[in-house]
C-alpha cells in the first residue's frame, strides 16, 4: 500500500497575523493544522527573494567579495548577490533582470553569458526566502565603475577555481549561497569542460 506523502505531511494555514514589518522582511505568526490534525504555530519570515552570482573569468577564476555581517558577526567570503526589488504595483523585480544589476552594482561587471544553476530556499524552517543561483561568464568590467554602492562596505577578491572550492571545502568559505554556488560551478566546469 503506497502512502501519499504528500497529504501526510502537507499543513493547513488556519491563520495568519503579520508581527513586524519592514523594509525587506515581513515577520508573521502562522496556525496550521497539520496532516495529524493538532494545532501548530510556525514563525515565518517572508522575503521576496534575491539573486546570487558566480562570476566565472575568462582565465578560471571567480570574483568574491569579502563584507562584514552584523547577524553573524563576522567577516564572509561570498558570492555577489542581492535581493529582488520591490516593484511599485506591489510585485517582485524579475530574477533575469535582477542578477545583471546586482553583478554591476557589486563588483562593476557585466557578462556576456548567462547560465541559471537552479533555485534553492536558503532557510525554509522559518523564511520563505528562494535565492535564484547564476554562472556569469565573459565578464567586462564597466568603464568609469565608481565601487559598491555608498552603504555596502566590502572588498573584491580573485580566485582560482580550485582555490575556492579548496577554502569551501575546508570550512572556510561559511556562506550557505557561497557554498551552493562553488560547489555547483564545481560540478558544472567537471562536466562541461572535462
Amino acid at each position: 500500500m503506497s502512502v501519499d506523502r504528500k497529504h501526510k505531511l502537507h499543513e493547513t494555514l488556519v491563520d495568519s497575523v503579520e508581527i513586524s514589518r519592514g523594509k525587506l522582511l515581513v515577520i508573521r505568526r502562522d496556525t496550521v493544522i497539520g496532516a495529524d490534525g493538532d494545532e501548530h504555530v510556525r514563525e515565518v519570515v517572508a522575503h521576496r527573494g534575491g539573486v546570487a552570482i558566480v562570476p566565472l573569468t575568462d582565465d578560471g577564476k571567480v570574483i568574491l567579495i569579502r563584507q562584514y555581517r552584523h547577524a553573524v558577526g563576522e567577516v564572509l567570503l561570498e558570492i555577489p548577490a542581492g535581493t529582488l526589488d520591490a516593484l511599485e504595483h506591489g510585485g517582485v523585480e524579475d530574477p533575469e533582470t535582477a542578477a545583471p544589476r546586482e553583478l554591476a552594482e557589486e563588483i562593476g561587471h557585466t557578462a556576456g553569458r548567462w547560465h541559471k544553476f537552479g533555485v534553492f530556499y536558503t532557510t525554509p524552517g522559518f523564511t520563505s526566502e528562494a535565492m535564484h543561483l547564476y554562472l556569469a561568464r565573459d565578464l567586462r568590467p564597466i568603464e568609469g565603475y565608481a565601487g559598491p554602492e555608498p552603504d555596502e562596505d566590502l572588498e573584491i577578491e580573485k580566485m582560482p577555481v580550485d582555490a575556492a572550492l579548496r577554502l569551501a571545502e575546508t570550512g572556510q568559505v561559511r556562506d550557505g549561497k557561497t557554498l551552493v554556488g562553488l560547489f555547483w560551478l564545481g560540478r558544472w566546469l567537471a562536466e562541461n569542460e572535462g
